[in-house]
């Protein structure tokens, strides 16, 4: 079985378990997530691989981080991720990338992220469930974070934070990559 295996079955298996425990039906999870109610099957039975946005938005409305969705064996109370375990989710031939390094519930989803994008690339997020917050730390280029429509300069050795219930994106107008890490903090999920 291929990584890439183990990831969809690892997805499939804990959105099921997932969705079960908060005793949400597969169309009241499609419903919150804004997603088909046969992704979600799909999904659960392993049978697609679906985008980032797709498994942020069913993350998001489980009120879980993307690690515990992708998580294939639920660890010690240290757990340790090594390089080659880390998730990359989002990259481009240009090669930005963004990697999921770490996750926990603490009372909600706390992630913890490191991007790499390239000049003249962006990407786009939804907005994130009411209450969560990011925390960027750029530690080389400007990166211009875009929240809400208005676009902020941050460069190298400068930290932001941000609500992040708006649209919202990450884009490098300069000549050099930009290198970030990134934290978000999503709360718990209501019943």
């Amino acid at each position: 079985m291929t990584d890439l295996d183990q990831l969809t079955h690892a997805l499939g298996r804990n959105l099921k378990r997932l969705r079960t425990e908060r005793g949400f039906t597969l169309d009241a999870l499609a419903a919150r997530a804004g997603v088909s109610r046969g992704m979600v099957i799909q999904i659960e039975q392993a049978r697609t691989n679906p985008s980032v946005g797709t498994v942020v938005k069913l993350g998001d409305a489980l009120g879980v981080s993307v690690t515990t969705l992708l998580d294939d064996a639920q660890g010690p109370t240290v757990r340790l991720v090594s390089a080659e375990q880390a998730v990359r989710l989002w990259s481009t031939e240009a090669g930005s990338h963004s990697i999921l390094l770490a996750g926990t519930e603490a009372p909600g989803p706390l992630e913890l992220w490191h991007w790499r994008i390239m000049p003249g690339e962006a990407s786009s997020s939804d907005p994130h469930p009411a209450g969560t917050t990011e925390l960027v730390h750029v530690s080389r280029g400007v990166l211009t974070l875009a929240v809400n429509g208005t676009d902020h300069r941050v460069p190298a050795g400068t930290a932001a934070s941000f609500a992040s219930h708006t649209p919202h994106g990450y884009r490098n107008d300069g000549s050099e990559p930009v290198e970030m890490m990134m934290a978000v903090s999503v709360p718990p999920a209501a019943p």
